[in-house]
Protein backbone atom coordinates (compact mmCIF):
# COMPACT_ATOMS: atom_id res chain seq x y z
CA UNK A 1 0.00 0.00 0.00
CA UNK A 2 2.95 2.34 0.94
CA UNK A 3 5.21 3.29 -2.40
CA UNK A 4 8.25 4.65 -1.50
CA UNK A 5 10.44 6.14 -3.95
CA UNK A 6 13.98 6.00 -4.21
CA UNK A 7 16.17 9.10 -3.95
CA UNK A 8 19.59 9.32 -5.26
CA UNK A 9 20.85 10.37 -1.44
CA UNK A 10 24.67 9.28 -2.38
CA UNK A 11 25.10 12.45 -5.06
CA UNK A 12 23.57 14.70 -2.21
CA UNK A 13 25.90 13.85 0.80
CA UNK A 14 28.92 14.12 -1.60
CA UNK A 15 27.78 17.71 -2.44
CA UNK A 16 27.21 18.31 1.55
CA UNK A 17 30.23 16.98 2.05
CA UNK A 18 32.68 18.89 -0.38
CA UNK A 19 30.50 22.19 0.74
CA UNK A 20 30.92 21.89 3.85
CA UNK A 21 34.45 21.04 3.74
CA UNK A 22 35.51 23.99 1.70
CA UNK A 23 33.48 26.75 3.50
CA UNK A 24 34.78 25.71 6.93
CA UNK A 25 38.52 26.39 5.41
CA UNK A 26 37.37 29.39 3.86
CA UNK A 27 35.65 30.32 7.48
CA UNK A 28 38.76 30.00 9.54
CA UNK A 29 41.42 31.94 6.54
CA UNK A 30 38.65 34.84 7.13
CA UNK A 31 37.76 34.92 10.80
CA UNK A 32 42.18 34.80 11.20
CA UNK A 33 42.15 37.94 9.03
CA UNK A 34 39.13 39.16 10.56
CA UNK A 35 40.64 39.25 13.82
CA UNK A 36 44.07 40.23 12.68
CA UNK A 37 42.94 43.55 10.93
CA UNK A 38 40.30 43.93 13.76
CA UNK A 39 37.66 44.33 11.19
CA UNK A 40 34.07 43.65 11.79
CA UNK A 41 32.81 43.56 8.52
CA UNK A 42 35.22 40.45 7.72
CA UNK A 43 34.37 38.77 11.47
CA UNK A 44 30.26 39.36 10.73
CA UNK A 45 30.82 37.64 7.45
CA UNK A 46 33.29 34.91 9.00
CA UNK A 47 30.45 34.56 11.63
CA UNK A 48 27.48 34.38 8.64
CA UNK A 49 29.89 31.61 6.73
CA UNK A 50 30.24 29.69 10.32
CA UNK A 51 26.35 29.38 10.71
CA UNK A 52 26.54 28.22 6.64
CA UNK A 53 28.94 25.37 7.94
CA UNK A 54 26.99 24.57 10.73
CA UNK A 55 24.29 24.38 9.12
CA UNK A 56 25.64 22.47 6.08
CA UNK A 57 27.37 20.05 8.59
CA UNK A 58 23.95 19.60 10.04
CA UNK A 59 22.35 19.26 6.26
CA UNK A 60 25.09 16.73 5.59
CA UNK A 61 24.81 14.83 8.55
CA UNK A 62 20.81 14.95 7.74
CA UNK A 63 21.83 13.31 3.94
CA UNK A 64 23.37 10.91 5.75
CA UNK A 65 21.25 9.98 8.32
CA UNK A 66 17.84 10.01 5.52
CA UNK A 67 19.77 7.13 4.23
CA UNK A 68 19.76 4.59 6.93
CA UNK A 69 17.53 1.95 6.40
CA UNK A 70 14.03 1.54 8.77
CA UNK A 71 14.79 -0.86 12.05
CA UNK A 72 12.07 -1.93 14.31
CA UNK A 73 12.35 0.93 16.32
CA UNK A 74 12.83 3.73 14.08
CA UNK A 75 10.38 2.39 11.23
CA UNK A 76 10.35 5.18 8.73
CA UNK A 77 14.07 5.43 8.89
CA UNK A 78 15.69 8.60 9.91
CA UNK A 79 14.53 10.61 7.16
CA UNK A 80 12.85 13.09 9.52
CA UNK A 81 16.73 13.90 10.19
CA UNK A 82 16.30 16.23 7.05
CA UNK A 83 13.59 18.43 8.37
CA UNK A 84 15.23 18.89 12.07
CA UNK A 85 18.77 19.87 10.70
CA UNK A 86 16.80 23.37 9.11
CA UNK A 87 15.41 24.04 11.87
CA UNK A 88 18.47 23.93 14.28
CA UNK A 89 20.31 25.36 11.48
CA UNK A 90 17.83 29.14 11.56
CA UNK A 91 17.56 29.13 15.18
CA UNK A 92 21.38 29.22 14.93
CA UNK A 93 21.74 31.76 12.60
CA UNK A 94 19.48 34.12 14.12
CA UNK A 95 21.30 33.69 17.49
CA UNK A 96 24.57 34.60 15.77
CA UNK A 97 22.73 37.86 13.95
CA UNK A 98 21.59 39.03 17.23
CA UNK A 99 25.07 39.04 18.55
CA UNK A 100 26.77 40.23 15.85
CA UNK A 101 23.76 43.15 15.58
CA UNK A 102 24.72 44.22 19.48
CA UNK A 103 28.81 44.43 18.38
CA UNK A 104 28.41 46.48 15.37
CA UNK A 105 25.72 48.85 17.49
CA UNK A 106 28.85 49.33 20.06
CA UNK A 107 31.01 50.19 17.62
CA UNK A 108 29.67 52.85 15.89
CA UNK A 109 30.73 55.11 18.54
CA UNK A 110 34.40 54.82 17.61
CA UNK A 111 35.03 52.93 14.93
CA UNK A 112 38.62 51.70 14.36
CA UNK A 113 40.69 52.10 11.24
CA UNK A 114 40.58 49.01 9.01
CA UNK A 115 42.72 48.29 6.22
CA UNK A 116 40.35 48.21 3.26
CA UNK A 117 42.17 46.37 0.86
CA UNK A 118 42.71 43.59 3.20
CA UNK A 119 39.01 43.12 3.85
CA UNK A 120 38.39 43.68 -0.20
CA UNK A 121 40.72 40.49 -1.27
CA UNK A 122 39.63 38.14 1.67
CA UNK A 123 35.64 38.70 1.32
CA UNK A 124 35.88 38.83 -3.20
CA UNK A 125 37.30 35.29 -2.00
CA UNK A 126 34.05 34.54 -0.43
CA UNK A 127 32.03 35.53 -3.23
CA UNK A 128 33.76 32.36 -5.64
CA UNK A 129 33.73 29.57 -2.65
CA UNK A 130 30.10 30.68 -1.80
CA UNK A 131 28.82 30.62 -5.54
CA UNK A 132 30.60 27.95 -6.04
CA UNK A 133 28.83 26.25 -3.54
CA UNK A 134 25.84 27.28 -4.41
CA UNK A 135 26.28 25.79 -7.76
CA UNK A 136 26.65 22.64 -6.21
CA UNK A 137 23.83 22.63 -4.37
CA UNK A 138 21.57 23.83 -7.75
CA UNK A 139 19.92 20.19 -8.43
CA UNK A 140 16.78 19.53 -6.97
CA UNK A 141 17.07 22.27 -4.72
CA UNK A 142 13.34 23.20 -5.25
CA UNK A 143 12.02 19.69 -3.66
CA UNK A 144 14.55 19.27 -1.02
CA UNK A 145 14.00 21.42 1.77
CA UNK A 146 17.30 20.68 3.03
CA UNK A 147 19.40 21.43 0.24
CA UNK A 148 17.46 24.24 -0.89
CA UNK A 149 18.22 25.80 2.84
CA UNK A 150 22.25 25.63 1.95
CA UNK A 151 21.46 27.02 -1.56
CA UNK A 152 19.77 30.02 -0.22
CA UNK A 153 22.44 30.31 2.41
CA UNK A 154 25.23 30.07 0.26
CA UNK A 155 23.90 32.34 -2.41
CA UNK A 156 23.04 35.13 0.22
CA UNK A 157 26.95 34.67 1.68
CA UNK A 158 27.66 35.41 -1.63
CA UNK A 159 25.86 38.76 -1.32
CA UNK A 160 27.29 40.02 2.17
CA UNK A 161 30.39 38.81 1.05
CA UNK A 162 29.73 41.08 -1.76
CA UNK A 163 28.88 43.95 0.88
CA UNK A 164 32.18 43.32 2.62
CA UNK A 165 34.05 44.27 -0.96
CA UNK A 166 32.15 47.41 -1.11
CA UNK A 167 32.50 48.36 2.09
CA UNK A 168 36.15 47.40 1.87
CA UNK A 169 36.30 49.99 -1.19
CA UNK A 170 34.53 52.66 0.86
CA UNK A 171 37.44 52.43 3.82
CA UNK A 172 39.82 52.15 0.98
CA UNK A 173 39.12 54.94 -0.85
CA UNK A 174 37.20 57.41 0.86
CA UNK A 175 38.69 56.66 4.68
CA UNK A 176 35.31 55.96 5.69
CA UNK A 177 35.16 53.94 8.74
CA UNK A 178 32.04 53.93 9.92
CA UNK A 179 31.21 51.35 6.62
CA UNK A 180 33.34 48.29 8.88
CA UNK A 181 30.17 48.14 12.02
CA UNK A 182 27.47 49.26 9.00
CA UNK A 183 28.32 46.23 7.01
CA UNK A 184 27.91 44.27 10.08
CA UNK A 185 25.12 45.09 11.02
CA UNK A 186 23.72 45.05 7.03
CA UNK A 187 25.11 41.09 7.51
CA UNK A 188 23.22 40.88 10.90
CA UNK A 189 19.96 41.82 9.17
CA UNK A 190 20.09 40.01 5.87
CA UNK A 191 20.53 36.48 8.69
CA UNK A 192 17.63 37.45 10.66
CA UNK A 193 15.39 38.07 7.64
CA UNK A 194 16.30 35.09 5.53
CA UNK A 195 16.15 32.57 8.10
CA UNK A 196 12.90 33.75 9.13
CA UNK A 197 11.52 31.72 6.14
CA UNK A 198 13.39 28.89 6.61
CA UNK A 199 12.54 28.83 10.46
CA UNK A 200 8.79 28.68 9.93
CA UNK A 201 8.88 26.31 6.87
CA UNK A 202 11.10 23.76 8.73
CA UNK A 203 9.03 24.41 11.98
CA UNK A 204 5.67 23.28 9.66
CA UNK A 205 7.55 20.43 8.95
CA UNK A 206 8.70 19.26 11.75
CA UNK A 207 5.27 20.06 13.66
CA UNK A 208 3.53 17.63 10.86
CA UNK A 209 1.84 20.30 8.83
CA UNK A 210 0.31 19.70 5.68
CA UNK A 211 3.18 20.86 3.13
CA UNK A 212 2.47 24.06 1.52
CA UNK A 213 2.22 22.71 -1.98
CA UNK A 214 -1.07 20.87 -1.40
CA UNK A 215 -4.26 21.69 -0.37
CA UNK A 216 -6.27 18.92 1.65
CA UNK A 217 -9.61 20.20 0.21
CA UNK A 218 -7.72 19.00 -2.57
CA UNK A 219 -6.84 16.06 -1.73
CA UNK A 220 -9.94 15.23 0.36
CA UNK A 221 -12.36 15.76 -2.92
CA UNK A 222 -10.24 13.63 -5.35
CA UNK A 223 -10.33 10.96 -2.98
CA UNK A 224 -13.98 11.24 -2.49
CA UNK A 225 -14.59 11.57 -6.46
CA UNK A 226 -12.88 7.47 -6.92
CA UNK A 227 -15.16 5.01 -8.38
CA UNK A 228 -17.26 3.43 -5.25
CA UNK A 229 -16.69 5.75 -1.89
CA UNK A 230 -18.86 7.01 -0.18
CA UNK A 231 -16.82 9.14 2.57
CA UNK A 232 -13.48 9.96 3.41
CA UNK A 233 -12.38 10.49 7.26
CA UNK A 234 -9.39 10.75 9.23
CA UNK A 235 -7.21 12.16 6.41
CA UNK A 236 -3.93 13.14 7.20
CA UNK A 237 -0.79 14.44 5.00
CA UNK A 238 2.51 15.31 6.42
CA UNK A 239 6.08 15.38 5.05
CA UNK A 240 8.29 12.09 6.12
CA UNK A 241 11.43 13.93 4.83
CA UNK A 242 12.69 16.00 1.74
CA UNK A 243 10.84 15.27 -1.24
CA UNK A 244 8.87 12.19 1.00
CA UNK A 245 5.40 12.97 1.75
CA UNK A 246 2.79 11.06 3.38
CA UNK A 247 -1.00 10.29 3.91
CA UNK A 248 -3.11 8.09 5.56
CA UNK A 249 -7.24 7.87 5.31
CA UNK A 250 -10.16 6.02 5.49
CA UNK A 251 -12.13 5.38 2.34
CA UNK A 252 -15.76 4.24 2.87
CA UNK A 253 -16.54 2.11 -0.15
CA UNK A 254 -19.80 -0.33 0.75
CA UNK A 255 -19.06 -2.55 -2.34
CA UNK A 256 -15.83 -4.81 -1.31
CA UNK A 257 -15.40 -5.63 -5.19
CA UNK A 258 -11.69 -5.26 -6.53
CA UNK A 259 -9.69 -3.19 -3.38
CA UNK A 260 -6.38 -4.04 -4.06
CA UNK A 261 -6.43 -2.64 -7.52
CA UNK A 262 -8.42 0.31 -6.64
CA UNK A 263 -5.41 1.09 -3.80
CA UNK A 264 -2.51 0.84 -5.58
CA UNK A 265 -4.55 2.73 -8.55
CA UNK A 266 -5.54 5.47 -6.42
CA UNK A 267 -2.07 5.79 -5.07
CA UNK A 268 -0.54 5.91 -8.31
CA UNK A 269 -2.49 8.96 -8.79
CA UNK A 270 -1.84 10.74 -5.71
CA UNK A 271 2.07 10.15 -6.28
CA UNK A 272 1.32 11.66 -10.27
CA UNK A 273 -1.39 14.48 -9.24
CA UNK A 274 0.27 15.63 -5.76
CA UNK A 275 3.57 14.33 -5.45
CA UNK A 276 2.24 12.17 -1.98
CA UNK A 277 4.54 9.20 -2.87
CA UNK A 278 3.79 7.17 0.96
CA UNK A 279 -0.04 6.53 0.85
CA UNK A 280 -1.60 4.26 2.88
CA UNK A 281 -5.04 3.64 2.25
CA UNK A 282 -8.02 1.92 4.63
CA UNK A 283 -10.86 0.03 3.28
CA UNK A 284 -13.99 0.15 5.46
CA UNK A 285 -17.59 -1.30 4.26
CA UNK A 286 -19.48 0.72 7.12
CA UNK A 287 -19.62 4.41 7.36
CA UNK A 288 -19.77 4.40 11.09
CA UNK A 289 -16.01 3.39 12.29
CA UNK A 290 -14.43 2.58 15.93
CA UNK A 291 -12.42 5.96 15.69
CA UNK A 292 -15.32 8.16 14.87
CA UNK A 293 -17.34 7.27 18.15
CA UNK A 294 -14.01 8.20 19.89
CA UNK A 295 -12.82 11.45 17.57
CA UNK A 296 -16.47 12.64 18.10
CA UNK A 297 -14.83 16.43 18.23
CA UNK A 298 -14.90 18.34 15.31
CA UNK A 299 -10.73 18.29 13.62
CA UNK A 300 -9.36 19.05 10.41
CA UNK A 301 -9.76 22.71 10.01
CA UNK A 302 -6.97 23.37 7.77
Amino acid sequence: MAHAHPHPHGSSTRAFATVTLVNLAYTVLEASYGFHVNSLALLSDALHNLGDVLGLGLAWGAAVLATRPPTGRHTYGWRRATLLSPLANSVLLIVFAGALGWEAVRRFSDPPAIPGSTVMVVAGLGIFVNLGGAWLMRTDHAHDLNKRGAFLHLMADAAVSLAAVLAGAGMLYFGWAWLDPATALLVGVVIAVGTHGLLRESFNAAMDTVPKSIDQAQVKSFLAAQPGVAAVHHLHIWRLGAGEIALTAHLVRPQEAGHDAFIDATSRELDQRFGINHATLQIERNSACEHDRHDAAPHHSH
